[in-house]
């Protein structure tokens, strides 16, 4: 089985997300690269110890993981899979696989992470959440790490705006830090996604917390940095985007802080200064435009979503549009979830989860709280 296979590789000691990749792409499939593991005893320089695992796997761990893949809305997205995100896909060092609670095609949605200091300055939380939810508004999702102060700030504004948020974990998915967050993150896993690349029941350690933030910059089109000392760990993650190829935008503030000080480096360094929620979207919105484009050619590729995008095709044109104004009159101008959607319209949840997709990327339908959806109204 497939599933179990990656398991069992994530959880391998000593074999590390590079050499996982490697594996996939040159194997094919977890279940192929487990078997040549298997097969090669030298085979990736693994020890021992990751021997006598991938011979005879803890198997009350696998199904403990594979149970908690069974509930709703929880996946792993591996090397080998279609949806892994691209943007993500294209960094050094990227996650062989992503486990994910909530919906994980936001992971492919224009992302702006915003992260910074946990001890924020009240000026500060104010300007993050300002930040936060003009940009929601804007169609972005908020990406961040879920610690206290900046990140926290950053997604509480999505949230209370109707927007979606994404939150990295340096835990396992299952696990939440810092444990005042638990609330928190359910409303996230509701109506965003939590995402690690830590199997279930990984505590949290020092360092994988700078681990993580290479998934903040690495999903995210570009990173604002508000309010960061010199010794933040918002600026490894501003490193990070830098190395990536991603934009980096940092909030000036007054000389007399140590907490602008970081910031100010990053300026000095060639991170934008920015003052307004404009200079970002008008630094990003062309990004964000090939990002959906991107998007549009996977849901082209999908069967499952073929009914909703053959309108390219001449032939299918008439019935591609029938479906979107059966869904668009389904919609209305009310909240309605998928089920309801399904029972509206007659379709099944794959296609409409891939019309939905295009009809947000088009500014026809948004997004709410809780996996719904309604129609924009325009000016």
């Amino acid at each position: 089985m497939a599933m179990e296979a990656w398991l069992i590789l994530l959880r391998t000691p000593g074999l590390g997300p590079a050499a996982l990749r490697q594996l996939i792409s040159a194997r094919g499939s977890a279940q192929q690269v487990l078997q040549h593991l298997r097969s090669n005893k030298a085979a990736a320089d693994l020890d021992d110890e990751a021997r006598r695992w991938l011979d005879a796997p803890d198997r009350a761990r696998i199904d403990a993981d594979l149970a908690w893949l069974a509930e709703p809305q929880h996946q792993l997205l591996g090397w080998d899979d279609s949806d892994y995100p691209s943007l993500l896909r294209e960094i050094p060092g990227a996650p062989a696989a992503l486990f994910v609670a909530g919906d994980a095609s936001l992971l492919w949605m224009p992302q702006v992470a915003i992260v910074g200091s946990r001890s924020a300055s009240d000026g500060g939380l104010a300007i993050t959440r300002r930040f936060a939810r003009a940009l929601t508004n804007a169609g972005f999702v908020i990406t961040s790490g879920m610690a206290d102060g900046i990140d926290a700030a950053a997604h509480r504004a999505a949230l209370d705006v109707q927007g979606r948020t994404l939150a990295v974990l340096g835990t396992g998915p299952d696990l939440v830090y810092p444990r005042k967050h638990h609330a928190l993150a359910g409303e996230i896993a509701a109506s965003g996604a939590l995402v690690s690349e830590f199997p279930p029941g990984t505590p949290g350690k020092a360092e994988h917390f700078p681990r993580r933030n290479r998934i903040i910059s690495g999903l995210a089109l570009g990173t604002l940095v508000v309010e960061a000392s010199l010794k933040s760990g918002s600026l490894i993650t501003a490193r990070y985007a830098t190395e990536q190829g991603r934009e980096v935008f940092a909030i000036p503030g007054s000389i007399n802080s140590p907490l602008s000080r970081g910031c100010h480096q990053l300026i000095r360094d060639g991170a934008r200064l920015t003052e307004t929620v404009d200079e970002i979207i008008d630094e990003l919105s062309g990004l964000a435009a090939t990002l959906g484009d991107r998007l549009r050619l996977r849901l082209h590729g999908e069967s499952a979503a073929s009914a909703a995008i053959a309108a390219e095709t001449p032939a299918a044109g008439g019935q591609r549009d029938a479906d979107y104004r059966r869904l668009l009159d389904a919609l209305g101008h009310e909240q309605a979830d998928l089920d309801t959607l399904t029972e509206r319209t007659g379709l099944d949840a794959a296609a409409l989860s891939s019309m939905l997709l295009l009809l947000e990327l088009d500014g026809e339908v948004v997004g709410a709280r809780g996996g719904r959806y309604m129609r924009k109204v325009h000016d």
